[in-house]
C-alpha cells in the first residue's frame, strides 16, 4: 500500500534480495520506462559501435554514418549470432562472424552471401527489407542514451517535460572530458539503494565530511517531484581552482541561481545527474543482478578543451565522493537480509526524495501486476 511519507514504510526486503522480484522489476520498472543505457559520447564518431548488455539482453550502441546514435539488438537476424563482441569502428558494414550477413549502420540488411546456394547471394524467400537489425526505441537527453525496451512508454519529452524545463538553461553543448573523466564503480548492492542514497543529503555530515565542510547539510534543499523525479540541491558550490587561479569555463547564459548553487537529480529509474556552473556529470546505473550494480560515471564541461591537471583533479575529487557512498549502499544491502526489518521509516523533513522514488517504484510494480 502506498502511503504518505509520514506513515509510509520503505519497500520490503524482498525488493532487494529476491531474484524473482528482480525479474518482475525488470519488466515493470526498467523495461517499461525510459531507462539509462549509456552516454552518446561512448560512440563519439560515425561508425563507432559499442556492445552493451542490459538486463542480460545483448544490445549494440552505434553512431550511424549520418551521425545519429542508434540502439539495436546485437544479433544477426539469420541465426541470432552476436554481431559485435567489443567496441570498435565499423569501417564498412556490421558483419556477422558466423555466415557473413552484413548490415549498414542504419540497420538495413545489405548482404547475404551464398544464401541461395554457393555463388548465389539472394533467394526469393529472403526479403532483406524485412530482416534489418531490430532497433530499440531510444532518446538522447543530457548526452544520456535512454531506451524504452517495451516500446510502450509515452514519448520521453512528455514523460520528462518538467525536468527538461527545470534544466532548460543547460540545454547547450556539453563536452565529455575524455578518458580521464569517466570511471566505473562495481558495487555489491541493489541498484535502487544507489538511487535512494544519491537523491538525499541527510547522510552528508557523516559519509562526506570533506564535502560537508563547505557545502553543509543546512545549505541543501530537497527536490520532491512526486511521480517524476527527485533529488537535492545546494546553495553552496565551491568552484575548483588550479594553479594561477585557473578554473573551468562556465556554461553560457546561467542566472544567479548557479553562481554558487548546484542540483543533483535522480531521473527514474536509473540515471543520476548533477549540474554546477562549470561542469556536469551523468551516472548510469547498470543493474547487473538483484544485488550487484555498476555505476558508470561521466564528467562534462562547457568547452571542448579544459586544463588537463584541473580536469584530472576534478575527476579524482568526485571519485572520492562516490566511493565514500559504497560502504553505505553495501551495508544497506546486507541489512535487507534481516527478517525483522520492515522497510524502515522516512524522516518527513529529510527523506522526501527517497520516498518519492519508493512511491514511483511501488506504483509501477502495482500497475504491472494489475495489468491483464
Amino acid at each position: 500500500m502506498q502511503r504518505p511519507i509520514e506513515t509510509a514504510n520503505g519497500l520490503p526486503n524482498a525488493h532487494y534480495i529476491d531474484p524473482a522480484l528482480f525479474e518482475i522489476e525488470k519488466h515493470a520498472v526498467l523495461c517499461a520506462s525510459w531507462a539509462g543505457l549509456a552516454v552518446a559520447s561512448d560512440v563519439p564518431t560515425p561508425g563507432d559501435a559499442k556492445p552493451i548488455e542490459f538486463l542480460g539482453m545483448p544490445l549494440l550502441l552505434v553512431r550511424d554514418r549520418a551521425g545519429q546514435v542508434r540502439v539495436y539488438q546485437n544479433i544477426c537476424r539469420h541465426r541470432g549470432m552476436i554481431l559485435v563482441d567489443a567496441p570498435r569502428k565499423i569501417e564498412g558494414a556490421i558483419r556477422c562472424p558466423y555466415h557473413s550477413w552484413c548490415y549498414s549502420t542504419e540497420g538495413k540488411l545489405v548482404s547475404t552471401p551464398h544464401v541461395g546456394g554457393p555463388g548465389h547471394n539472394t533467394h526469393e524467400a529472403i526479403d532483406k527489407s524485412l530482416l534489418g537489425l531490430i532497433e530499440v526505441r531510444s532518446h538522447i537527453w543530457f548526452d544520456t542514451v535512454f531506451i524504452n525496451m517495451s516500446g510502450n512508454a509515452a514519448p520521453f519529452e512528455e514523460v520528462h517535460a518538467d525536468l527538461i524545463a527545470r534544466w532548460s538553461t543547460f540545454d547547450q553543448p556539453m563536452f565529455h572530458g575524455g578518458t580521464d573523466s569517466t570511471f566505473t564503480l562495481a558495487v555489491k548492492t541493489n541498484w535502487k539503494l544507489a538511487v535512494e542514497n544519491y537523491c538525499e543529503s541527510y547522510h552528508l555530515p557523516w559519509v562526506h565530511p570533506g564535502l560537508n565542510s563547505y557545502s553543509r547539510l543546512e545549505d541543501h534543499y530537497n527536490i520532491n517531484e512526486k511521480g517524476k523525479f527527485s533529488g537535492q540541491g545546494t546553495l553552496v558550490y565551491r568552484q575548483l581552482t588550479g594553479e594561477h587561479g585557473a578554473v573551468f569555463p562556465d556554461f553560457a547564459g546561467l542566472d544567479t541561481q548557479w553562481t554558487e548553487g548546484g542540483e543533483y537529480l535522480a531521473v527514474y529509474p536509473n540515471v543520476l545527474l548533477g549540474v554546477q556552473r562549470d561542469h556536469a556529470f551523468v551516472i548510469v546505473l547498470e543493474p547487473v543482478t538483484h544485488e550487484h550494480t555498476r555505476e558508470h560515471i561521466h564528467l562534462y564541461y562547457a568547452a571542448p578543451q579544459t586544463d588537463d591537471a584541473l580536469r584530472a583533479r576534478n575527476a579524482a575529487q568526485w571519485k572520492v565522493v562516490f566511493e565514500e557512498d559504497i560502504f553505505v549502499v553495501e551495508g544497506m544491502q546486507k541489512g535487507r537480509y534481516a527478517p525483522g526489518f520492515d522497510g524502515g521509516r522516512f524522516s518527513p523533513a529529510m527523506d522526501g526524495p527517497t520516498h518519492c522514488f519508493h512511491d514511483w517504484v511501488a506504483g509501477k510494480i502495482a500497475a504491472h501486476l494489475a495489468a491483464p
